[in-house]
């Protein structure tokens, strides 16, 4: 049972345990960190760098930069108070971002999330950054319910500049909100900080092409403004050495082949200056790494561009409500314009040093009186558990049992090979119920299971039923729409799979009486790219108009190609040639998971963070369901 408890942890999001501090401070966690032996400016510089979340997190940065050129510079980070949206509005600004962007390509507006920017950016010392956070905290407890909301904007246009500008006697309450920060963080933290004087607004788009103007103005328009919103007062951080510099994400891993080459990782970040390109040929670029602030050349066709956000460290985030203040600290803002709220795994990223994006938790969506939505529409899309004849051979059967269908011996398979086939059987299936049981620890409820006609898809969903102890209440939907990419099929003909009523024989859940939205008879041996691709979206839009006002929670499990080939148009974006949808798909392990919600009643569907990370004992690589919107 300990050992069971201690792998169940591990598949258990962090941030569903009871009694976790929303945040620890520096001073208890400085302590530890000095009695470890690290230096003083060391260790103040890693709390600082990752929010002060915990020692772990301090620990796994500091082991991560021990070549580090800068890692005792004492130049301090650079500082800034934005009022972030939430609720329907940060819906409506965000589905406005990924449409504009769709439509009319990147422009400056896309470089942060929306916001109001309160103050210009400020430097504080690493030793003052706790006492900068106790005063946002403070000033915001004294202006908590002082502020209606939602914020009363109005839509101006030119043929540069697009945005939301707040009404001219709200704007001088929050001004006076920002001069008294200003007052209270030079009193605590000794910093000057600067309001900021301009009229106050939320930045929608611009320098973008003249040709872009009417498009854009007319995604605008469809902004609805009274939408329910709390405002929170969130204060960032940036390293004030990469100001001036382009973001890029690192999309594939890269090992130096020379000295002055940098060690890529999936997920991490380079900081890139045109002004240091010279030493770089075609088709390389230099920059510096954030996962480990090493500097070096990389090929320039494995990273992609990144937002100038995604590498900023929340240090703390409050609301303007009476209600519970989300307070967050400590985290990067990786994936922001994508999720509607701040990423959650980049916070438990932090506990694993092979990962570098998506360390956050989530602010709390608010809408009016506190409430969170539980209506919205979610669709979790699951890869199967490992397959045996990839772990064993594809020959694993006759090695293990006889022409009668007895356990074959050790003549043909030793007992410690047959030990250890046992054990990872056995493994395979616990680790399924554990994702099962990770949904139920999360609070999370199936209403609907949809499956690939494969039959280690539908046992992988009945072990995901019995670990959220819904089988038997809810049954399993066998569509054949969900099968893989038929190219991949090895042979002439498709696989003969076992009909509904013979796995209800074998006491699998499944619904006999369902009738599939795409027939067996219609899937073609060796199918084109385009044809799978189409088949998958037309397939997963079906079943969730079929579950619209059914249920709120949909799960598919199906094969590794499923979580992009699913999930991509229905968010409104064009899939990707094959060859970037095969370097996807291969990062994808068993067990695999990936969430998507849809943006209210709009028909618009966002990727969001899963409720459970991905659990396999194969030899996968790393994944973070982020990579699937590397290519937009």
């Amino acid at each position: 049972m300990a050992a069971k408890e201690e792998l169940y942890a591990k598949v258990t999001p962090r941030r569903q345990r009871q009694n976790r501090p929303s945040t620890i401070k520096h001073g208890s966690t400085l302590d530890v960190l000095l009695s470890m032996g690290f230096p003083k400016t060391r260790a103040l510089k890693a709390l600082v760098s990752t929010g002060g979340k915990n020692v772990q997190a301090a620990c796994d940065w500091l082991f991560s930069h021990l070549d580090d050129p800068f890692l005792d510079d004492t130049l301090p980070r650079e500082y800034v108070l934005y009022l972030r949206p939430s609720g329907p509005l940060l819906q409506q600004l965000n589905s406005f971002w990924k449409q504009s962007r769709l439509s009319c390509g990147k422009n400056k507006a896309h470089n942060i999330f929306p916001h109001i920017t309160l103050c210009q950016f400020f430097m504080c010392a690493d030793e003052k950054v706790e006492a900068l956070s106790d005063a946002l905290q403070n000033t915001v407890a004294k202006w908590k319910g002082r502020i209606g909301m939602p914020l009363p904007l109005e839509l101006y246009t030119s043929s540069t500049f697009i945005g939301l500008f707040v009404d001219e006697q709200i704007a001088e309450m929050l001004k006076t909100f920002a001069s008294d920060f200003a007052t209270e963080a030079a009193s605590k933290a000794d910093v000057h900080v600067e309001p900021h004087k301009k009229q106050l607004h939320v930045t929608l788009a611009y320098h973008f092409q003249a040709s872009h103007l009417p498009a854009l103005e007319k995604l605008a328009k469809n902004v609805d403004v009274s939408s329910g919103c709390d405002w929170l007062a969130v204060l960032l951080s940036r390293d004030i050495r990469f100001a001036n510099h382009e973001t890029l994400q690192v999309m594939y891993p890269y090992v130096p082949q020379n000295d002055d080459e940098l060690e890529l990782l999936p997920g991490d970040f380079i900081f890139m200056s045109p002004v240091e390109q010279s030493t770089a040929s075609e088709g390389w670029v230099y920059g510096t790494s954030l996962g480990t602030g090493l500097s070096g050349l990389l090929p320039e066709n494995y990273v992609s561009r990144a937002d100038e956000s995604d590498t900023w460290v929340v240090h703390g985030s409050h609301s303007f409500l009476n209600c519970a203040s989300p307070s967050t600290s400590g985290t990067t803002v990786s994936g922001l314009l994508f999720d509607g709220h701040l990423n959650d795994s980049l916070l438990d990223s932090l506990m694993d040093p092979s990962g570098f994006s998506g360390l956050c938790p989530p602010l709390q969506v608010l809408r009016p009186g506190c409430q969170p939505s539980m209506s919205k529409m979610r669709l979790f899309v699951c890869r199967h558990g490992e397959r045996m004849d990839v772990v064993f051979g594809k020959h694993w059967v006759t090695q293990c049992f006889d022409s009668k269908g007895q356990q074959a011996d050790e003549i043909t398979f030793d007992y410690l090979d047959l030990f250890f086939l046992r054990k990872a059987l056995i493994c395979d299936v616990q680790f399924t119920k554990y994702s099962g049981e990770a949904l139920l620890e999360s609070h999370t409820n199936i209403d609907f299971v949809y499956c690939s006609p494969s039959l280690r898809c539908i046992q992988t969903a009945q072990h995901i039923l019995q670990g959220l102890q819904q089988e038997g209440k809810t049954k399993i939907r066998v569509e054949p729409g969900l099968f893989e990419w038929t190219k991949w099929v090895s042979g002439t003909c498709l696989p003969a799979w076992i009909p509904p009523a013979e796995l209800t024989a074998a006491n699998l859940s499944v619904d006999t009486t369902y009738r599939p939205h795409f027939s067996i008879s219609k899937l073609a041996v060796s199918e084109s790219y385009d044809t799978y691709i189409s088949r998958s979206f037309q397939v997963t839009r079906e079943i969730l108009t079929e579950c619209k006002t059914l249920g709120n929670t949909v799960l598919i499990v199906a094969h590794a190609s499923s979580l992009e080939a699913c999930t991509r148009q229905i968010q409104g974006l064009t899939p990707q040639n094959s060859k970037d949808f095969v370097q996807v798909v291969r990062k994808i392990p068993y067990l695999g998971f990936c969430a998507c919600e849809e943006l209210g009643e709009t028909g618009v569907w966002q990727l969001v963070d899963p409720p459970i990370l991905p659990l396999t004992h194969g030899p996968n690589h790393s994944f973070n369901w982020r990579e699937m919107l590397m290519q937009d």
